[in-house]
């Protein structure tokens, strides 16, 4: 994922999400994150890199499965999280609540159906 500010970036994805730092290089503006079953890796595009920058802010696709999904907007809610609105149930019986990093780049929680 491409971010425009590292530092913001890193600080958002290991102290507002949780996730574990894997790797990361500063001097690079790369950072690799631990999510489970995939690792995440952020990556800084210079004001420079015209095409990269286009790939900074967009939906990415990429969902954070959660046990409570309620529990957990409210919980990234409280450190700043911004969601483009509430915790809602798909035709298919799971929930999905959409919110974005400080860049711009959108992502999902996910909480599959009850079985």
């Amino acid at each position: 994922m491409f971010v425009r500010d590292f530092a913001e970036a890193k600080a958002f994805y290991s102290q507002c999400l949780g996730l574990t730092v894997e790797a990361a290089d500063e001097e690079h503006g790369f950072c690799m994150f631990d999510t489970g079953a995939a690792k995440l890796i952020v990556e800084a595009v210079g004001n420079e890199d015209k095409e990269g920058q286009e790939l900074v802010g967009r939906f990415t696709g990429l969902s954070f499965p959660v046990e409570d999904i309620q529990s957990t907007h409210r919980q990234l809610c409280a450190v700043g999280v911004k969601f483009s609105g509430a915790p809602e149930q798909q035709y298919w019986g799971g929930w999905l609540a959409t919110f974005k990093d400080p860049s711009g780049n959108g992502l999902q929680l996910v909480q599959e159906p009850a079985q």
